[in-house]
């Protein structure tokens, strides 16, 4: 399937004909899978799948269940397509299936939810404000090789669940604040203070790993 895309504008236009992108790529998705388009779930499953089975993996922590959850995950696809409207990215709500599969998962398991996996109430509201400039390096910016990647993934895997999960949708998958509100059902403001907590926890093992890379 060929997604349609507008015309590239230079200058300040770039980011609204990237906007405009993405909003005419997710309403062709919507309108593919309502009609149930041969060959768009095969293309959606070729698209996504790397990154989709990257964030069961990291809200599991366990292989085989992240790969029985990433069938089930295009299984709803397939069965709920109609129910993708395209006012979203198609990876927003993606991620939003994957994430209350999860979830249904735990609750069979141990009666709880995600949100109880992490102590006290998680939140802060000193990050009720806390925004990350546009321009600025993340924590990641340091790293690039296969290495570096993979001394990430394993200080990631230390945290526990929520701030993990919000620092993958947000640096990894780089979805915006917004559309990670939408993943996970909270706050604006609880993205926010995971995404500093999580950011101020990973800080120290990252800093350790690059001066040890500069050395």
């Amino acid at each position: 399937m060929k997604f349609p895309t507008a015309q590239v504008i230079p200058g300040r236009h770039a980011a609204a004909t990237v906007n405009e992108e993405a909003r005419l790529e997710s309403l062709a998705i919507a309108q593919g899978l309502k009609r149930q388009q041969a060959g768009l779930l095969d293309e959606l499953i070729v698209r996504y799948q790397h990154r989709l089975l990257r964030y069961l993996l990291y809200l599991t922590g366990d292989r085989d269940l992240a790969e029985d959850l990433f069938q089930e995950v295009w299984m709803r696809v397939l069965v709920r397509g109609a129910q993708f409207n395209g006012q979203a990215r198609f990876e927003t709500w993606l991620f939003t299936i994957a994430r209350n599969l999860v979830i249904d998962q735990r609750r069979k398991r141990t009666m709880g939810s995600l949100d109880e996996l992490i102590d006290g109430n998680g939140d802060d509201d000193r990050a009720m404000n806390f925004e990350i400039a546009a321009g600025d390096p993340t924590p990641f910016d340091h790293f690039s090789s296969l290495e570096s990647r993979e001394r990430i993934a394993a200080a990631l895997l230390e945290l526990d669940t929520l701030h993990r999960e919000v620092l993958v949708l947000r640096f990894q998958e780089e979805l915006s604040l917004e559309e990670i509100a939408k993943v996970t059902r909270a706050h604006l403001s609880t993205v926010k203070s995971r995404l500093y907590r999580g950011i101020a926890m990973m800080k120290p093992k990252l800093e350790g790993a690059w001066r040890e890379e500069t050395a």
